[in-house]
């Protein structure tokens, strides 16, 4: 990318007010692009073009709505490859994570373009004789779409495509570190026959693009994905002009492994899920609860799969863990690595620290670690997990619901008491039996309880109730 990349607004690409570059974490000495950010004019005008956009849409038939995002779909599918390697380029994700990003975020497009041929309203008899009652829902108008960069691909599709789905505009914001994997999935878009101004791509900082975005009083909803700080801010400005908002935020989910687990497969789950993406995603299992019993072999089993990890760029060959994705996550890392030794955790495996090149960090395991500390207690986004030691499943499922957030939480084990009260239980969103935390389905819904999200699920037919709203009405002959 040697040109500077534009913002998409009302069916054009234009320059922004000024640029950023982005820098690739794998080697910080590299530049992947220059990105245009928009102003606060701009703004306002992909708002005004949607507006307009969004009601032509909403009047456009089913199957040419259909045709639209299976396109996008097919196409994000079919160049999966250079897509996911621009993606990892930027963000820092092995290049098989990458291709597996974007294959799914196209999915998603795939299956809201089926899930256009499928809305269908309710039909009532009144308690009134001779009156008919229909029940439909209609588009909310125009949507802020607010995705972060952890998986900058992947979240903003599964909010864009039900956005489009359900006839609504799309104003997206996404993060600042990972604009190239937004500019590719934006020139998808735009090349397809949809009103001008239906799709708009505005590239900026939080404090004045996510800020204009969310303080606006012209947009009709708006679906954030980031920190819990950032989250309640934009429910305080959403709430101010009674915006309908949705917000996925933070976790620190932990995985349960009982005395009679298959230790193979909990160590698997473990790894997987507190190491996969380099630690950086909110479905990461940082807490890692385990019986007495089973403890050190548990701890061995982990240690020996660390090991054999590779650290590396994300586009070197074979390699599995990648570097955090700038140097401010680099250096958060840092700090809590060492707040869990401060803490008294005991280091058993990783945690060495390289940025001559790339933002690079092993994987770290601690033990000796309570529920109680800061470093069980906070979403560090690191590829850093701790084990707590408990005496049995009634301590660890207490320990797993001991926390401010809920979106994910697993359990390995071989016993269907154990499993099926765990289900039943656990005070977080998904659940995991014998699976690592991290790793949901698209077709399903999506989200988290307590200070993880706010709002109407994310994802499957569930992101109806977030994209539309409810129209009655009442007929008499």
């Amino acid at each position: 990318m040697n040109q500077v990349q534009k913002n998409y607004i009302a069916g054009q690409w234009v320059d922004g007010e000024s640029t950023v570059k982005n820098i690739n974490p794998s080697d910080h000495s590299e530049i992947v692009g220059e990105f245009a950010q928009a102003s606060a004019e701009q703004v306002d005008q992909a708002i005004a073009a949607a507006r307009v956009a969004q009601v032509e849409w909403q009047a456009t038939g089913l199957e040419a709505k259909q045709r639209v995002l299976q396109a996008i779909g097919d196409e994000m599918i079919g160049r999966c490859d250079e897509l996911g390697e621009v993606l990892s380029r930027e963000e820092g994700k092995p290049r098989a994570e990458g291709r597996g990003e974007v294959y799914r975020a196209g999915q998603f497009f795939q299956y809201y373009a089926a899930e256009v041929l499928r809305q269908m309203g309710d039909t009532a008899d009144s308690v009134r004789p001779g009156v008919e009652i229909d029940v439909r829902r209609e588009p909310m108008g125009v949507v802020a779409v607010i995705s972060p960069w952890n998986f900058p691909t992947a979240t903003a599709s599964w909010k864009i495509a039900p956005a489009l789905a359900f006839g609504n505009a799309v104003i997206w914001k996404p993060a600042n570190l990972t604009p190239a994997s937004a500019v590719l999935l934006a020139e998808i878009i735009a090349k397809q026959d949809i009103p001008a101004g239906l799709f708009n791509l505005v590239m900026g900082s939080g404090s004045s693009v996510g800020e204009k975005l969310i303080t606006s009083e012209t947009i009709d909803a708006i679906t954030f994905t980031g920190s819990l700080a950032v989250g309640k801010r934009v429910a305080v400005a959403a709430a101010s002009n009674l915006t309908k908002f949705q917000l996925e935020m933070g976790s620190k989910n932990a995985l349960i492994v009982l005395d009679d687990a298959d230790l193979d497969n909990a160590a698997d789950c473990a790894v997987n899920g507190a190491f996969g993406g380099s630690g950086q995603k909110c479905t990461a299992s940082s807490r890692l609860i385990v019986t007495a019993g089973v403890h050190d072999e548990f701890v061995a089993k982990v240690k020996e799969r660390m090991v054999k990890l590779k650290v590396g760029g994300a586009l070197e060959e074979g390699v599995t863990i990648g570097p955090a994705a700038d140097a401010k996550q680099f250096a958060q890392n840092k700090e809590y690595f060492k707040l869990a030794q401060d803490e008294g955790g005991l280091l058993v495996c990783g945690g060495e620290f390289d940025d001559s090149k790339g933002y690079f960090m092993t994987p770290a395991l601690f033990i000796n670690t309570t529920n109680q500390m800061r470093i069980n207690r906070d979403e560090a986004f690191a590829p850093l997990a701790c084990v707590i030691k408990v005496a049995d499943y009634d301590e660890a499922l207490a320990a797993l619901n001991d926390t401010q957030y809920g979106l994910t939480g697993g359990i390995c084990t071989t016993s269907l008491k154990y499993a099926t009260h765990f289900k039943r239980n656990a005070k977080t969103g998904c659940v995991m039996v014998n699976l690592p935390t991290a790793g949901t389905d698209y077709h399903v819904p999506f989200g988290g309880r307590k200070n993880s999200s706010f709002g109407s699920r994310e994802q499957g037919k569930y992101a109806e109730e977030f994209y539309t709203e409810v129209k009655t009405t009442y007929m008499k002959a």
